[in-house]
């Protein structure tokens, strides 16, 4: 009898503990989706790479020589190519990041069973959500650096504080990783999953992406600053062209809460579906 119950109550108290939620081996998880990127899917974290390069090349340099400079709100012109980069780096980070958060983390929960396999183990709900988030960070590293060093090869870095742009790319992935991830865990088809596409698209083309907010009325204006996007452009954009200042605040304030949000409503999730 003692045989029997002894792994009963071990894996009671293991449900019941911190241990359950977080085991400190996020670094597994990781290291698992980065050798799945090295037999498998590197042409799609290549392709995440050169996406934004064409819409710069294309956008910036083509339209860019009809449209000439645009002014920014401070009252600066810059160049319609340094207008578009930063935003394209913004919206490299937002993709990378939402599409290893919700479509492999789709995959991985309801056909891969992979989840299964790792909550079986020692291995946490919060190991799972920081290892994927942590993962999608990596890539928006990797991108963030090489479209920083087109930019500035191409002269559209306007200012020294262009270099913090990378650590602002990382909060900016960061941010849509969690949220993206706690936002899949709910989704059971890939019916679903259309609603992400369909909600990223016009975050994509209205969020000051191309042309200024002024262009909208007010109530519009309002709308598009609530959604995430713009706090990211905004962000990035004002320190690649030098325009920094305390507002600044407000948009890494604006991620730190997408953080949080999305890394306790996962880690819930997980547990939920997992552990129950």
């Amino acid at each position: 009898m003692t045989a029997v119950t002894a792994p009963v109550e071990a894996d009671e108290r293991r449900v019941g503990s911190l241990r359950s939620l977080y085991a400190g081996n996020a670094r597994a998880v990781v290291e698992r989706a980065l050798q799945a990127t090295r037999s498998s899917n590197w042409m799609v974290v290549a392709s995440g790479f050169f996406e934004p390069v064409f819409y710069l090349l294309a956008m910036g340099w083509g339209l860019g020589s009809f449209i000439g400079d645009v002014t920014l709100e401070s009252g600066r012109t810059v160049p319609y190519a340094a207008y578009i980069a930063p935003a394209l780096l913004a919206v490299s980070a937002m993709n990378g990041a939402i599409y290893d958060s919700t479509w492999n983390v789709f995959f991985k929960m309801h056909f891969g069973r992979l989840y299964d396999a790792m909550l079986a183990t020692s291995i946490g709900p919060l190991d799972v959500a920081l290892g994927e988030i942590l993962y999608a960070l990596l890539r928006g590293g990797v991108y963030a650096i090489g479209f920083m060093s087109v930019m500035q090869v191409l002269g559209l870095n306007l200012s020294w504080t262009a270099v913090l742009a990378i650590p602002a790319v990382l909060l900016i992935a960061f941010g849509f990783a969690s949220v993206g991830m706690a936002v899949t865990s709910y989704m059971k088809t890939f019916q679903q999953m259309d609603w992400i596409t369909f909600a990223m698209l016009p975050m994509f083309l209205f969020s000051a992406t191309f042309y200024p907010l002024s262009v909208y009325s007010e109530p519009i204006q309002w709308v598009i600053k609530a959604l995430p996007l713009w706090h990211a452009v905004e962000l990035v954009r004002g320190l690649t062209t030098g325009v920094v200042g305390l507002g600044m605040l407000v948009h890494v304030a604006y991620f730190l809460a997408m953080i949080g949000a999305g890394v306790a409503f996962t880690t819930t999730r997980l547990r939920a579906l997992f552990l129950s």
